[in-house]
């Protein structure tokens, strides 16, 4: 009982570090996944719910498909999924009011350790995989990573909050969730969707906010069956393009420069810089870490067994 009550506040707290960072524009929550090692299990189980879903909508109205889509469900691992999804809503909610308005007021150091941190994060899909990278790869990463640093430099737009928009703006920023180096508020804050967004947090509009979960809900039952089926069929190069992805996005998380994505002078370089090797160490402490346990793991399990 007090191993279950442990694991289950271990993978809220996990949940809630991804659900802190979706509510900071700039901050992946799909990296933050990465770190914690929340990625697959989030990916993997959201696409299990949504194919049981479909099949209890579209096959079980018609008398077949029932223990198929039971099937679906019983490879979610509910007892990390459930705790790490009430971690993470909690946590966006209150990071949203309380975090958010701090990380705006020191937006330079908040800035540097992220990029600190996601620059670490790189190793990650980088050896996901386990396999060697040849020229080609790199080539394909150097230009997706090209691609996300033009992207993440284009001019915020304004675009009204009428239903219609909050709607494909909850859609497209969900995607952000499982994209290892986009930021969902990033996204938001591109389409002139962050600051309504967080408005409607602060004073509660249900029906602002009801609209874009239904928008996100959408836009990840679409989106995360794609990723699913390209991790499980081309894993190595999903992993090169995730790479990319996060070394050109890394643009955004640039200490100096303003909301507007212009350029600001260089100063105060020894407190920022301190904030990103910070960022940086916390994150290949975390690797190294999980690195040797799993090397203590296997080589447990390899150990011969002795024969009385």
């Amino acid at each position: 009982m007090a191993k279950s009550a442990g694991s289950f506040i271990f993978n809220a707290v996990r949940g809630g570090a991804v659900g802190t960072s979706e509510a900071l524009p700039g901050i992946s929550g799909g990296t933050v996944a990465l770190i914690v090692g929340l990625y697959d299990q989030l990916i993997g189980g959201a696409g299990h719910m949504v194919s049981g879903i479909k099949r209890y909508v579209t096959d079980v109205p018609r008398g077949r498909g029932k223990d198929r889509a039971n099937e679906q469900f019983r490879q979610v691992d509910w007892s990390v999924l459930v705790p790490a999804l009430i971690g993470m809503a909690v946590a966006l909610l209150l990071a949203a009011v309380l975090l958010s308005p701090l990380v705006e007021e020191y937006a330079q150091y908040a800035y540097a350790l992220f990029f600190g941190l996601v620059l670490a994060c790189l190793w990650i899909p980088y050896t996901g995989a386990g396999r060697t990278w040849r020229a080609w790869h790199y080539l394909v990463a150097l230009a997706v990573a090209a691609l996300a640093f033009l992207l993440t430099g284009l001019p915020g737009a304004s675009l009204p909050t009428n239903p219609v928009f909050v709607f494909l703006g909850g859609a497209v920023a969900i995607c952000a969730l499982v994209l290892p180096g986009l930021s969902g508020s990033f996204i938001l804050l591109t389409l002139g969707l962050y600051e309504p967004t967080m408005q409607a947090v602060r004073n509660a509009d249900v029906v602002y906010l009801g609209t874009m979960a239904l928008g996100m809900v959408t836009g990840l039952a679409l989106f995360v069956k794609l990723l699913q089926y390209l991790l499980e069929n081309f894993h190595h190069l999903t992993l090169v393009v995730l790479t990319g992805l996060m070394a050109g996005s890394l643009r955004a998380l640039w200490p100096w420069q303003d909301h507007d994505r212009n350029p600001l002078p260089i100063t105060d370089v020894p407190v920022t810089v301190s904030f990103a090797v910070l960022g940086f160490v916390v994150v290949a402490a975390a690797i190294v870490y999980e690195q040797r346990k799993k090397a203590r793991t296997g080589a447990a399990g390899a150990a011969p067994t002795r024969v009385h």
